[in-house]
């Protein structure tokens, strides 16, 4: 692992903008985690997956990854489905649920102003993520939601964008022995607009689960 980066902390205002963000909401909503969001699931997973930054009721009040909020009913209802998680649902952080072989974070660790990062931000953050990936395991797969989450984890890796064009299900072996999976973000947004539909999710993660039996 690269020691030279940044270790993680619920403690980090190295954006600004989304530090000062972050202390309004607090004042607002002061039983809120309001604060960076940890990655939450296995250690050394060999499912990775990469959203975009903490929702403003959800991740942002709760204080992991997709609970509480509508983008995680369709995430860990399939995680559950394909035995990634113990249970179906994500309400708090005391609900009991286990990711397996699997863990959840994001490419901007804190809640953007109109869940908007700025790139700037976005390239902060992503000493962070470089040091998640490092510490995976050999051949496992990366699975990004929504081109932004997409463009990070190529960045965290030294790869070009170009290279490894985002779209829905595309799949993506990169020189590191890493799989890289891509998929539409399961928001209230592209769920409801059609974009995005259970099968075409569940399909994602069936190809995901056939690499990682056979890798």
């Amino acid at each position: 692992m690269n020691t030279a980066l940044p270790c993680f902390s619920v403690d980090c205002r190295r954006c600004d903008r989304l530090a000062r963000h972050l202390d309004q909401v607090r004042a607002e909503f002061p039983a809120y985690h309001a604060r960076p969001v940890a990655p939450f699931g296995a250690s050394q997973p060999r499912l990775l997956i990469v959203g975009l930054a903490p929702g403003m009721h959800g991740a942002n009040r709760s204080g992991r990854p997709f609970t509480g909020d509508y983008a995680g009913i369709l995430l860990y209802e399939t995680l559950h489905r394909f035995g990634f998680s113990n249970q179906a649902q994500a309400v708090s952080v005391d609900d009991g649920l286990q990711l397996v072989d699997c863990r959840i974070t994001n490419a901007v660790k804190c809640l953007p102003p109109e869940n908007k990062p700025k790139p700037d931000e976005v390239k902060r953050c992503n000493t962070y993520l470089q040091r998640e990936i490092e510490a995976l395991p050999g051949r496992a797969v990366i699975l990004a939601l929504g081109g932004i989450a997409h463009q990070a984890v190529l960045r965290a890796l030294g790869l070009r964008l170009r290279d490894y064009p985002f779209g829905h299900g595309v799949r993506h072996g990169l020189p590191q022995g890493y799989t890289l999976y891509a998929s539409y973000h399961c928001s209230r947004y592209n769920t409801q607009t059609k974009r995005l539909n259970t099968e075409m999710f569940r399909a994602v993660f069936s190809n995901i689960s056939a690499d990682l039996k056979t890798g």
